[in-house]
């Protein structure tokens, strides 16, 4: 291989490894913070601000795995058996922000208060 030839594969590989490394769709920024599916309410409204809009679209069954934790030696191990699963009713909320006519809109749907989709719905408009 001639040097123009392991430059062009340099960047090439630098390229795909910075696309692969981006952040995933289900995030976003509100300024220098970053929002991401998994958040709580409150950690989003922290970092966001109160939203443009805000309902409560209704409730739904949902599975949520039980979670437990030990801490050992310093460190903090994560267990999760097999056959916790627990059904509960969550509330499902939906919060729209917008950021003016040169940014898109975000809206996001909570559920149970945990952060589990973030769509992108078009530009913004002046309030």
């Amino acid at each position: 291989m001639n040097l123009h030839t392991l430059r062009i594969s340099a960047v090439a590989a630098f390229l795909i490894s910075a696309l692969l490394a981006s952040e995933s769709a289900e995030a976003f920024r509100c300024g220098n913070k970053l929002v991401r599916d998994g958040m709580h309410e409150q950690q989003v409204v922290a970092r966001c601000g109160q939203p443009t809009t805000m309902r409560h679209l209704g409730r739904a069954i949902r599975t949520l795995d039980y979670f437990s934790h030990v801490r050992q030696h310093g460190y903090t191990y994560w267990r999760r058996p097999g056959y916790a699963h627990l059904a509960t009713e969550v509330i499902v909320t939906e919060y729209v922000y917008n950021f003016g006519p040169r940014k898109l809109m975000r809206r996001l749907i909570f559920e149970g208060g945990v952060l589990v989709r973030i769509e992108t719905i078009g530009y913004g408009y002046h309030d």
